[in-house]
């Protein structure tokens, strides 16, 4: 191919130098023409020597333009020859038609050294050409990795329910999750490239300041618990702040995680509260038991009565002490699943009753009325009776304990056979539970603020009642009350017959 495109443009060369050069001098003549023609109507016109000097000029550049072709296809005709000498030679070397003259001789070798360092050069650009192609085709799939990595990055980051903030060496948001952007008040899907300081509300200088005192100290780490107002209540967060660096360990950002633990603040609070509650629970009736028993062996009781009374007292408190460790006991037995349970068909209107004679002692002291109900025909259960009784002793001297003097407290229980469950209802008139803390009172270790003062106690007893009815028997505990009115305390449990069916 490269011969023959020399032969043809070697042969064609001459007559297109040709065509151009009569092109041009047709032009010339035929615009001299014009001129020529135009100046005998110009002639009269007092400018008649300045255009015989415009023609002039234009005559000379028109010649000009020709010269300037000519030489032009001139060397466009001597490179022609050189590229047909080339593919000449070429030829003659391919088709072995040369002669043994030195120069020829000397040309032939000077034209294989060429040709070999052209091949060799080819080779050499075609191997880099082929290891690009390989490094670009390893880049491709090094972008795609990274990208779908990012991908999944991003999605981790927007699932978790921790607020997660980035921040860039310029204080510029990267990246945000929907969490903190409720928190932090600004719009995640908007604000990426801002300035952190432009976008989070001033009522969260806390954070800001905590960001950038841990990104100029360029620690790996730093955490600090932040108190802020949400929806009108009071959050405890537990902020941690950790620098990004760079290959040359330079910090070019930080990444901010903050955790709710506000439940957990709360829990805390409460177990101090319960481990301080707890001891004076424990050391009342110890003190009681203690001061009686001391009494009995000094023989300060003279008579019969007086040592049957004391004993009494002893009994009471030590009942008291023993209720209080089974509490404790019973709610780690159920959460650690080491608690044992025998369940057997029994009848809650007996259960009832026991504790209800259990119970009466105390509420006369404080002049309290209990009130029972007739006994219900079908009302077998298949449960624990220990459990199940402490259920019902739980929920009675809750409502004798926040009772005043005066007041009555009712237990009854209601047979539902066609949902095949039994309700067991205890309302007081006692002093009430706030509409807020409602939802609370079930929680270990809580009790309402409001009636602490009214009695002691430690917040287990109501934590253990719900998870002996619906984590152990598959139950349901309830509560409704109102305020200086008194509250119902309920438990909801499945009548034996569906439960011996299922266990069977």
């Amino acid at each position: 191919m490269f011969v023959e495109f020399g032969v043809i443009v070697l042969r064609r060369s001459g007559k297109i130098l040709i065509v151009v050069t009569m092109f041009v001098v047709c032009i010339t003549v035929i615009c001299n023409t014009a001129w020529g023609s135009g100046y005998e109507v110009r002639r009269n016109m007092d400018y008649t020597d300045i255009m015989l000097g415009s023609i002039s000029i234009v005559t000379v550049l028109y010649i000009a333009e020709a010269l300037g072709v000519i030489l032009t296809g001139l060397y466009m005709l001597k490179l022609a020859g050189a590229i047909a000498s080339i593919a000449r030679l070429l030829n003659s070397e391919t088709s072995n038609s040369y002669d043994n003259h030195p120069l020829s001789i000397l040309r032939l070798k000077k034209i294989k050294e060429l040709r070999e360092k052209i091949v060799v050069l080819f080779e050499e650009r075609n191997s880099l050409v082929e290891m690009y192609d390989k490094q670009i085709k390893e880049l491709k799939v090094q972008l795609h990795i990274s990208q779908k990595r990012q991908t999944h990055i991003e999605e981790i980051i927007y699932s978790i329910r921790d607020s997660v903030i980035v921040v860039d060496e310029f204080d510029k948001l990267l990246m945000a999750n929907e969490p903190a952007g409720k928190l932090l008040g600004f719009d995640y899907k908007k604000s990426y490239f801002k300035p952190i300081k432009e976008i989070i509300s001033s009522e969260r200088k806390e954070f800001l300041k905590f960001l950038s005192h841990t990104k100029k100290s360029r620690g790996q780490a730093a955490r600090k618990e932040l108190e802020t107002i949400q929806d009108g209540k009071l959050k405890t967060y537990d902020c941690i702040v950790s620098c990004i660096y760079d290959n040359n360990k330079q910090v070019c950002g930080v990444v901010a995680v903050l955790h709710d633990i506000t439940r957990e603040k709360e829990i805390s609070n409460m177990k101090n509260d319960f481990i301080s509650h707890v001891s004076h629970e424990l050391k009342t009736p110890l003190a009681s038991i203690t001061a009686y028993s001391e009494m009995l062996a000094d023989d300060e009781a003279n008579d019969e009565e007086t040592r049957k009374e004391f004993y009494a007292v002893i009994q009471n408190q030590a009942q008291r002490l023993n209720r209080l460790i089974e509490d404790i006991l019973n709610t780690s037995r159920i959460e650690s699943g080491l608690i044992k349970i025998n369940k057997e068909p029994l009848s809650m209107a007996i259960l009832i009753e026991e504790q209800l004679k259990m119970i009466k002692s105390y509420a006369e002291e404080k002049e309290i009325t209990i009130i029972g109900q007739t006994p219900i025909v079908c009302d077998q259960i298949y449960v624990d009776r220990d459990m199940i009784s402490q259920v019902i002793v739980n929920l009675l001297s809750n409502a004798v304990k926040y009772t005043k003097p005066g007041g009555t407290v009712t237990i009854e229980s209601k047979t539902d056979e066609a949902a095949s469950k039994i309700q067991v209802l205890i309302t007081d008139t006692g002093v009430g539970i706030p509409d807020d803390e409602i939802e609370h009172v079930f929680d270990k270790y809580y009790r309402v603020e409001t009636n602490k003062k009214q009695a002691r106690g430690t917040g287990l007893g109501l934590n253990l009642v719900k998870q002996i009815v619906e984590k152990i028997h598959n139950g349901r505990v309830f509560v409704n009350s109102r305020v200086g009115i008194g509250s119902t305390f309920g438990f909801e449990l499945p009548l034996a017959s569906k439960n011996i069916e299922i266990t069977v």
